[in-house]
């Protein structure tokens, strides 16, 4: 029985977006429709038999080239990102049931290896073009706010196999060419841009985040960093193109949250996390503020990370700062001078907090502590691009009780309306996953986010049903009442 209580800070403004997101890798499937190619998501397989922290740890390695090549040609393993939900197949009528519960906005991604498929054609792929065209008029006719993400772990292969992915930077050019293809064709229409989601994802996930492999290079960090620097300034090129468009165009950053508490008062914890957290800022220091903050600088002389920038590249920086900050949160970390390093990725889980079946620590009061730090330190528009609480569902005639997800979601709306009361200017809600899609880190079906169950397991068996589950209605009152139940 799901239990609907009354928000302590119901300050949600009245224009407030209230929806959910996805992404193409995860969803549409449709692997080779419409002269699509191979992306970095489809190389990825089922790896059956693995525990989820041992996939976790695969997935933190990367990928080598050679892996890649097997992965391309294998008939072995299953693939879900080919396949996804078919999502590029079933838009409408899932569009629909995401309506019945109120949408006011929806965030999804384009598939740049459909508009491109190898990444480095001149002229787009027309039919995938009208594809998103269809799709993008479903998402207005049903009243939701088209927020589109230009590149949502969907490089093409090719970039990878020819040009070494992002670190090259002759990838510059080819995205912005991409990009401006989808302003052109869909700006009229879509005002929320996302250019890259996650941008701040380059340890945790660096070879869906910048296409590159883990013996691509003699000094991986070096080629990683390389890589998001091309990525920035690939934004500000796209960034420069949409100010001249007669459109009323907002073109945001994303990052997902990475900054981590201390894991005492020890002075040596305290810097520490200090020091870890300005690392985390300094992507978004660079695209609101126009230029690399001396800290970083720092960082990468002692790494002995030689990151090449261009006159021309800090003046894109500089004169095309992103307009909006888009935010993925799911959980909380700490950083613990005696076990931990000054490295992104070095942090440690906390104690005093519950977890996820993935070992993600469940932290509603972090979600109000990122919001706020946010906001004080830009004074930007924010865009909650994903939330949400990821776990396994047991269908019992033909019924979901997901009450563990509604306890998720309403103690973390409720820190967002606290996040508004103090000032933040937090504009929509996109709760991941609002239809059961393949999991991003593990390949999984059977790790759930949505409101709408759809019977596929890990390895694709199933009618591909869709179910409500008991959230759906607790979601339609959370949007009915503007976040004031809860």
């Amino acid at each position: 029985m799901i239990v609907v209580r009354r928000n302590n800070y119901p300050y949600f403004p009245e224009n407030f977006l209230w929806g959910g997101a996805i992404a193409a890798n995860q969803a549409e499937g449709a692997f080779t429709a419409d002269g699509k190619k191979a992306n970095t998501s489809d190389v990825q397989p089922y790896l059956k038999g693995l525990s989820n922290q041992e996939i976790q740890e695969l997935e933190k390695e990367g990928m080598t080239l050679k892996q890649v090549r097997e992965h391309l040609n294998d008939t072995t393993h299953y693939y879900p990102k080919r396949h996804g939900i078919d999502f590029y197949h079933t838009y409408e009528s899932d569009l629909e049931m995401l309506a019945q519960m109120g949408f006011k906005t929806f965030r999804t991604s384009i598939d740049w290896s459909r508009i491109f498929p190898n990444g480095d054609e001149k002229e787009p792929n027309e039919l995938a073009l009208v594809h998103y065209g269809r799709m993008i008029d479903k998402m207005i006719s049903l009243g939701m706010e088209p927020i589109i993400t230009m590149l949502h772990y969907e490089t093409p292969i090719g970039i990878t196999l020819q040009y070494g992915g992002w670190q090259n930077k002759q990838v510059i050019d080819m995205f912005a060419r991409y990009g401006k293809i989808l302003l052109d064709h869909f700006g009229s229409k879509v005002k929320y841009w996302i250019v890259i989601n996650q941008i701040n994802m380059i340890q945790v996930e660096p070879f869906l985040s910048l296409a590159i492999c883990s013996d691509q290079f003699e000094n991986i960090e070096e080629a990683e960093y390389q890589a998001v620097h091309n990525q920035m300034v690939a934004s500000a090129k796209i960034k420069e193109y949409a100010k001249g468009l007669p459109y009323d165009l907002e073109i945001g950053t994303m990052v997902a949250d990475g900054t981590a508490y201390p894991f005492s008062c020890r002075p040596d914890d305290v810097v520490l996390a200090m020091r870890h957290n300005r690392m985390q800022y300094f992507f978004t220091d660079v695209q609101f503020n126009g230029a690399y903050p001396q800290y970083a600088l720092n960082y990468f002389a002692e790494n002995k990370l030689a990151i090449e920038v261009t006159a021309e590249e800090k003046r894109l920086l500089k004169e095309n700062t992103m307009d909006y900050l888009a935010i993925s949160y799911y959980f909380s970390q700490m950083v613990d001078s005696s076990k931990n390093v000054d490295k992104p990725e070095s942090v440690t889980p906390n104690p005093m907090l519950s977890e996820s079946p993935w070992g993600w620590k469940i932290d509603p009061q972090g979600l109000y502590n990122t919001l706020s730090q946010y906001a004080d330190r830009y004074q930007k528009p924010i865009i909650i691009a994903e939330n949400g609480f990821g776990t396994y569902d047991e269908v019992e005639n033909g019924e979901i009780h997901d009450d563990y997800r509604v306890d998720y979601l309403s103690k973390h709306i409720e820190q967002v309306g606290r996040a508004i009361y103090d000032g933040a200017n937090v504009i929509a809600y996109c709760a991941w996953g609002p239809i059961d899609i393949v999991s991003c880190s593990s390949q999984q079906m059977s790790k759930r986010y949505g409101f709408i169950y759809v019977d596929l397991d890990d390895e694709g068996q199933g009618s591909g049903e869709r179910i409500k589950k008991d959230s759906f209605d607790w979601y339609q009152e959370v949007i009915t009442t503007n976040g004031e139940q809860i």
